[in-house]
């Protein structure tokens, strides 16, 4: 079948949209009030639950994690709803650690929603620092036979929440403006070897729906940046240098239309294209690795990884990527074909 890749781009596109938004997120714990506490005190916290079944199930277990062999588990429960319980730690006089303030995780289990993690949700501070008095009086209560969650749902990041879904739109949008390129960028080498019009034109194509797709990224990446930095922009470099590699392939335009000429436009054009997708390189994957950045993936800062992207995930960013792409190219070859139209007529006058 001659359009068999256009009909698979839809379906991946329909199966993003329609999976990608119905699948629920796993249960979290977005926030708990208080997050300080000091060693001697009984602090009872109350605890924030996303997508939670507190209410529901038969038995909630609370823990403050302070590494991975030591933990204390709650006093006392007191489960006010599906989303908010409350749990009461007797934090003792000293801790076994030399640090003035420490940070414990926060770890609720139940037999509904498997295991939630809150990291760094309480910052307890010693009043007196003696780590050897903090192990003789330290009451281990280890995190033991954890629940699973039973069937399909997307990672809860505190910071993301909702917005994770995001992942298969702005993130695949860019994975396939750099497929579109890549190729823009070989029909622009095809062009130079061979001066056939029908490659620049598919290298002007390209280039076109790739910028479409860069566009929709930053506009995408600003939505997502205003949830998770309160923004939509910062002076952030990551999200500069995107602009500015935006910049330069809208000069790729704007450089094209300066000539009458179509030969001398199409030979301009492509080499300008190849050195802009050569400064895009450095822009968006050498220089925000040179400094701190907010943008995952660069300046410390880790990307998507094996809490963000699990195989859940996996399931719908991978296909959204091959869809938006095929998408892509779809509109790149409607783009093609109206300019090879307009070149014949215009060569038939």
């Amino acid at each position: 079948m001659k359009n068999w890749w256009k009909i698979l781009g839809i379906i991946l596109v329909l199966y993003t949209l329609t999976v990608g938004m119905l699948v629920p997120l796993k249960p979290g714990i977005p926030a708990i009030s208080p997050t300080n506490a000091k060693t001697g005190e009984v602090i009872t916290v109350q605890i924030q639950g996303y997508n939670t079944h507190y209410q529901s199930a038969n038995q909630n277990r609370v823990w403050l994690k302070l590494d991975k062999e030591r933990s204390m588990i709650a006093s006392t429960i007191q489960v006010m709803n599906d989303n908010q319980l409350k749990a009461t730690f007797s934090i003792p006089k000293y801790l076994p650690t030399s640090d003035k303030v420490v940070p414990f995780s926060l770890v609720v289990d139940n037999e509904l929603d498997g295991a939630s993690v809150l990291p760094s949700a309480l910052f307890v501070t010693q009043q007196s620092v003696q780590k050897g008095m903090g192990e003789g009086v330290w009451k281990n209560t280890p995190i033991s036979n954890l629940s699973e969650l039973k069937g399909m749902a997307f990672p809860f990041r505190n910071i993301l929440a909702e917005t994770i879904r995001n992942t298969y739109f702005h993130v695949s949008l860019w994975f396939g403006m750099f497929l579109l390129l890549i190729a823009s960028v070989f029909y622009s080498f095809k062009y130079l070897r061979h001066t056939r019009i029908e490659d620049d034109l598919w290298s002007k194509a390209l280039t076109s729906i790739g910028v479409v797709f860069g566009l929709l990224g930053c506009a995408t990446g600003a939505i997502w940046a205003k949830h998770t930095w309160g923004t939509y922009w910062t002076t952030d470099v990551k999200l500069n240098m995107a602009a500015v590699g935006m910049l330069i392939y809208l000069a790729y335009f704007v450089l094209r239309g300066s000539f009458q000429d179509e030969t001398k436009s199409a030979r301009l054009g492509a080499v300008y294209n190849i050195f802009a997708f050569a400064a895009l390189i450095p822009l968006l994957f050498v220089i925000p690795r040179l400094t701190d950045s907010l943008h995952p993936g660069n300046g410390g800062n880790p990307a998507l990884g094996g809490e963000d992207l699990d195989n859940t995930l996996r399931m719908v960013f991978y296909p959204s990527i091959i869809g938006w792409t095929l998408i892509g190219l779809w509109m790149a070859n409607l783009l093609y074909r109206v300019d090879y139209l307009r070149h014949r007529l215009l060569d038939v006058e």
